[in-house]
């Protein structure tokens, strides 16, 4: 079992910047993926970002360029830089940690912090 706590999220203008962090406790390994999804309102949730164990970063084409996702390991940790926000940004973020056992896949979520984004 893991246990995803996120922070960070708030209201900023557009243009602005926020950082997001997620803090895993449990049975968490650092081989494991960790990242970054968000849920807008009466839309699918969708991948925002997302980092691997040995640290190869993937993201949303929406937010290339803008966003940086980050691990601290030895604090299980996964961060998430976001810049030049729009309003179109606004969402639930939630975190996610992969958990493997064999070929079972199991993810773990985080709680979501919200992110409104004004224009």
């Amino acid at each position: 079992q893991a246990q995803l706590v996120e922070s960070g999220g708030g209201l900023v203008q557009a243009g602005g910047s926020l950082r997001l962090s997620c803090v895993a406790s449990g049975r968490v390994f650092s081989f494991n993926t960790m990242g970054w999804y968000r849920q807008a309102p009466e839309k699918q949730r969708e991948l925002v970002a997302v980092i691997s164990g040995p640290g190869t970063e993937n993201y949303a084409d929406s937010v290339k360029g803008r966003f940086t996702i980050s691990r601290d390991y030895s604090k299980n940790t996964v961060l998430l830089q976001m810049n030049s926000l729009k309003p179109e940004d606004t969402a639930v973020y939630f975190c996610v940690y992969n958990s493997y056992s064999g070929r079972v896949k199991t993810d773990y979520w985080g709680q979501g912090t919200q992110v409104t984004v004004s224009s």
